[in-house]
């Protein structure tokens, strides 16, 4: 769009495809599929960003990584980021989730209580070519393809479809208006049952058991399992280096200058949420705060659980406050700064899930080091599940792609423009095959840098902590 004489000029259908296809003749889909040379070191690009974590939890996070192609994979973000900055650029941009691998989609609660399945992983959300997200997407499938012990038949099968899944829905969106494509979502109840006999009945018993599993994970399931009662009263449970309370993380610090602190945080926390939020969120107290490790590529950033009272101690709320830095693709990529990182991931969630969680939030503070922080919260558990992706069999892998690919899809057609998109894609399957031949180049090369983290670890360039 432009603006003329202070109004919108919004381009025509017509323009929009005439645009996707100028981007079609300027970057020609099958060149997608060049990986291209690089001789970056993915150790040192690691090592960047160790800088500024916590370095006690750094070899948790060599540690995770090191356990499995497709684990290194998770934890490699920056790394895959610096590599996508160096091949064919469609000119397409969107709201990018920036690290679309397999396990940052999952189920999820919405405010309306139905269970969702969506993109859950924004830390590193930014603007960008919508291509470098369906690259990162369809690379995860093949290496957890050949993690799994999977023929290359049966892996090529896997990344052509969610390719062609993510295609198709976005030619599909381009035929729709703005509002149907704001509202699509994927109903992962309802899609159970129109899957029809793609599922055999081990798979479909499988899949249900997840979603009623991910429907028990709430505030309460999560204080059976993260609380213990010490002296009557309910505590955070310590469990170093994963779970360690706030008061034995600064043992140094008084404690009640320490909750002095953080009921300031949450107050202020408190006033980037919509009005009827912040009324819900007053009702609660805060009774315990705790660092707790989570992921693998986010091992060593701040992250806190916070536990809050309502009525009474059966009446919970568990939030999390996880620290934004800047998203790696911004490295990469010229885009928009923000002032605070916690907003940029907000934001961006917001923009491209088709529900987010009500408590979503940021914060900015100075820690106890005298370092300004930026914080994104939400709900710890809200009906949240994940696939495991491990122990998939070929046809569950290739379902579960699929429906990645979609809800990829919606959300960049959310952000996008998608009739360009959909011209630039295309009815044939020209990009289909590009992407999956892009994440074969690229599994070859994770498998490489995946060594060169064993020869550091070995050589004792970095050091690793297991099974944690």
């Amino acid at each position: 769009m432009s603006v003329t004489d202070g109004h919108v000029v919004h381009p025509t259908r017509e323009q929009r495809v005439q645009n996707g296809l100028a981007a079609r003749r300027g970057t020609p889909v099958e060149s997608l599929a060049d990986l291209g040379e690089s001789s970056r070191d993915p150790i040192a690009l690691l090592e960047s960003q160790a800088q500024s974590r916590v370095p006690q939890l750094v070899p948790v996070r060599y540690g995770r990584m090191a356990t499995s192609a497709f684990a290194f994979f998770r934890g490699a973000a920056l790394v895959m980021a610096d590599d996508l900055s160096r091949t064919s650029d469609s000119g397409l941009h969107t709201q990018l989730c920036g690290d679309a691998h397999a396990s940052n989609f999952g189920l999820f609660a919405t405010p309306e209580r139905r269970t969702a399945f969506d993109v859950n992983d924004f830390d590193e959300t930014y603007p960008g070519p919508f291509e470098w997200d369906v690259k990162r997407l369809v690379a995860s499938l093949e290496i957890a393809g050949r993690d799994n012990g999977f023929t290359a038949k049966e892996r090529r099968k896997i990344t052509r479809a969610c390719a062609a899944e993510y295609r198709e829905t976005i030619c599909r969106q381009a035929q729709l208006g703005n509002l149907a494509v704001r509202y699509s979502h994927l109903d992962p109840t309802t899609e159970i049952a129109g899957l029809g006999g793609l599922l055999d009945a081990k798979m479909e018993k499988r899949t249900r058991k997840a979603l009623d599993k991910a429907s028990r994970r709430d505030s309460l399931q999560a204080l059976e399992k993260l609380t213990t009662i010490i002296d009557g009263h309910r505590r955070i449970i310590s469990d170093p280096p994963l779970i360690v309370p706030v008061e034995e993380v600064f043992a140094d610090l008084d404690a009640e200058a320490i909750y002095d602190e953080l009921y300031g945080r949450v107050h202020s926390y408190r006033a980037t949420l919509q009005w009827d939020r912040r009324v819900l969120l007053e009702q609660f107290e805060l009774v315990q705060a705790a660092r707790k490790v989570v992921g693998v590529g986010s091992v060593g950033t701040r992250a806190w659980i916070l536990l809050l009272r309502g009525a009474d101690d059966d009446d919970p709320l568990f939030l999390q406050a996880k620290e934004a830095q800047r998203s790696v693709l911004s490295y990469y990529v010229d885009g928009p700064t923000f002032r605070n990182e916690g907003e940029r991931v907000v934001n961006g969630q917001r923009l491209m899930q088709s529900a987010s969680d009500i408590f979503l939030g940021w914060q900015q503070g100075a820690g106890a080091d005298g370092v300004n922080r930026d914080f994104y919260i939400r709900q710890l558990r809200d009906g949240k599940g994940s696939a495991v992706i491990e122990e998939m069999v070929p046809k569950g892998l290739k379902l579960y792609g699929r429906l990645c690919g979609r809800v990829l899809a919606f959300a960049h057609a959310r952000a996008g423009d998608r009739i360009a998109l959909a011209a630039y894609l295309g009815t044939d399957e020209e990009f289909d095959e590009a992407v999956s031949s892009f994440a074969v180049a690229y599994a070859d090369r994770n498998e490489r840098d995946l060594q060169a983290l064993h020869d550091a670890i070995e050589q004792g360039r970095v050091k690793a902590r297991t099974g944690l």
